[in-house]
């Protein structure tokens, strides 16, 4: 049995999950935001021996957890606090209770996880820690920067001669005032300049531009590898970030990744205990692959319906045993 930890619209689940029912394979979907008002979960020690971890989700289903043979740590919500409870500080007692019940079952399952356990997935995800992986591992990476000091900043930025771009150490969508801002990798202006000061309040990674021929996406699955090529120079809107894309203006296809490349994106993924990863890649104007960084849990139905490459298949094959 696999267990599949979502939240509800989640389209790449969707996919790989019609592949899995198309196969006979027995699969659980669940958000634990049902949990604990729609659903339970339950942890027994008889004392003597292992204990007992079951799921019962909305539908009645119980599932013991020790019996399973792999899980997708996809996208989960939190636990949320049923809302017979009024209190906000109540709320956020309980939620955070759940919540560690939940991470506490999640962490501790013994088999196969896509792309790994939560603690595994959070170290893999920190912009630094993957940067110095992927070094070690012999791939370039840009000049780069992790400061609070305004004037370390400007010093970089004069070594550089301005060619420098600045991207979030970890968060890339802040919420100010109800409102949610999205915060992408970006040039640094003039104006930027001006407010060098405020960098004494948030750390922010700066890396000297690289030049682009195109942006690489490599989606590992296993020791499976799906290089895909995104034409990003082709838009202003996409020469720094190829997040602002617009799919009818820029191409996305099929990559020829060179072997020792495609090895390095393996050995990326094995070094940072995952199973699946969605590397980023830039392709310079003089043939040279320089590493941006890894998400362990990125999206891929955008790639696998632009180039058709079989990235659902090969993780539904992970998740049935196919590939290790």
């Amino acid at each position: 049995m696999i267990l599949v930890l979502t939240c509800d619209g989640d389209e790449h689940a969707d996919r790989v999950l019609h592949l899995l029912k198309a196969r006979d394979v027995d699969a659980v979907v669940f958000d634990p935001s049902a949990y604990p008002a729609r659903a339970t979960l339950e942890i027994v020690h008889p004392g003597t021996g292992p204990a007992v971890r079951t799921l019962r989700d909305g539908a009645g289903r119980r599932v013991v957890l020790d019996e399973l043979t792999a899980f997708w740590y996809r996208r989960p919500l939190d636990p949320a606090a049923p809302p017979e409870i009024a209190s906000s500080s109540c709320a956020a007692y309980v939620e955070e209770e759940c919540r560690v019940v939940a991470e506490s079952l999640w962490d501790s399952l013994g088999c196969l996880g896509v792309p790994a356990s939560r603690p595994v997935i959070d170290r893999a995800g920190r912009k630094p820690y993957q940067l110095e992986r992927a070094r070690r591992l012999g791939f370039e990476i840009p000049a780069t920067l992790v400061t609070t000091d305004p004037e370390t900043f400007l010093d970089f930025y004069d070594r550089h001669e301005g060619r420098v771009i600045t991207k979030p150490v970890h968060g890339n969508q802040p919420t100010g005032q109800g409102e949610r801002f999205g915060r992408f990798a970006a040039p640094v202006t003039p104006m930027d300049l001006g407010h060098a000061d405020a960098l004494r309040l948030c750390p922010v990674i700066a890396q000297a531009y690289v030049p682009k021929r195109l942006e690489v996406r490599v989606t590992v699955v296993g020791t499976r590898v799906f290089p895909a090529e995104i034409h990003s120079q082709v838009s202003n809107h996409t020469k720094y970030d190829w997040r602002h894309y617009d799919p009818g203006a820029t191409p996305i296809r099929r990559h020829d990744l060179p072997g020792e490349v495609s090895e390095r994106c393996v050995a990326l993924v094995r070094a940072l205990s995952l199973t699946y990863g969605a590397i980023d890649l830039i392709l310079t104007p003089d043939g040279r692959y320089v590493f941006l960084e890894i998400n362990p849990n990125g999206q891929f139905l955008w790639i696998e319906d632009a180039t058709g490459l079989p990235i659902s298949a090969a993780i539904a094959d992970l998740l049935t045993g196919g590939s290790t």
